[in-house]
């Protein structure tokens, strides 16, 4: 009988004993042998402390059943993880696992704590118009291309000085900078594909140090945004396109990339990844998503790609 390994990512900001009964429940209850655990972070939460940066173990577990349903078993991981308050990740493992080399990110949302066209709407008092375009995509009366063209043409006017104010107060999501560093030290290519726009894609990237940015373009005419839209608009499509294009260009196998979104328009890209990973997301595109994290900082995709605290913090 062939085996196939699975890894169960359990973490959180602190992790209890309790805790670990019920994931041993979900693991017997699909007949999956444990053959590892490890701690990656936050060993001291068993004794009530407060890791700075969570608490993660992981999991190898042994299938000897290959037509088991794994797609089951992340829906109850899911399931159990938000009546927990944890995050419970399944991923299957291979050769591939420790040879993830290109990391893309969204960028609103996901990268920072804020929408930047929603910011841009409220500068120029057209929230509400702009709000109500969104609502209509959401119902799925547009999709995303037809929604961006109409949210864009009532940004018409918007002075650039804006911009400028907007991008120096971006709020950073938590555990992006630590993210950073460490992928940066790790030497894996990362990059931004977003929706939102390129003129806060590159803020980000001198801020950061991102590889490359793919956003879409604002045009700006006499100081002015002129609410046109230039083509291509980096929709959910084409942010799959490009994570295969720069993938290929890079000499890279699509199991060695790894995507991080929190959006509908980000679930191509997620399913396209090697490693697809909603991140503080809503209901729906959790459950649509291949791997899941809500409860820790942006850094924490660092321990889904394996790293051990003591190895990440080493200089």
């Amino acid at each position: 009988m062939t085996q196939r390994s699975l890894i169960l990512t359990l973490m959180a900001p602190r992790l209890t004993a309790d805790t670990f009964t019920d994931v041993d429940g979900l693991i017997a209850k699909h007949r999956l042998s444990i053959e590892q655990k490890k701690w990656l972070a936050g060993r001291e939460s068993l004794e009530g402390g407060m890791p700075p940066h969570g608490a993660c173990i992981e999991y190898r577990l042994q299938d000897g059943d290959i037509g088991s349903d794994i797609e089951a078993l992340r829906e109850q991981a899911l399931s159990l993880g938000d009546a927990l308050g944890v995050d419970i990740v399944i991923q299957e493992d291979s050769r591939w696992r420790h040879r993830r080399r290109l990391v893309c990110f969204d960028m609103d949302s996901t990268l920072i704590q804020a929408e930047v066209i929603d910011e841009l709407a409220r500068r120029h008092g057209v929230y509400e118009e702009v709000a109500a375009v969104t609502e209509r995509a959401m119902r799925g009366e547009l999709d995303f291309k037809q929604s961006f063209r109409e949210r864009m043409a009532k940004l018409e006017g918007l002075d650039e000085a804006v911009l400028v104010e907007i991008a120096e107060t971006l709020p950073l999501m938590d555990g992006v900078e630590r993210l950073m560093k460490h992928l940066k030290r790790l030497e894996y290519r990362t990059v931004i594909l977003s929706g939102g726009f390129s003129y806060f894609a590159r803020y980000l990237q001198d801020r950061l140090g991102f590889d490359e940015t793919h956003a879409n373009e604002l045009v700006i005419e006499k100081g002015r945004v002129t609410g046109a839209v230039q083509e291509p608009v980096v929709d959910a499509q084409r942010k799959a396109l490009l994570l295969r294009n720069i993938a290929e260009r890079e000499g890279l196998h699509l199991e060695q990339t790894v995507a991080v979104g929190d959006g509908a328009n980000d679930l191509k890209m997620l399913g396209v990844a090697g490693l697809g990973i909603a991140y503080r997301a809503k209901p729906l595109v959790r459950r649509k998503a291949p791997q899941s994290v809500s409860t820790l900082g942006l850094d924490a995709v660092l321990y889904l790609l394996g790293h051990r605290q003591d190895e990440i913090e080493r200089d």
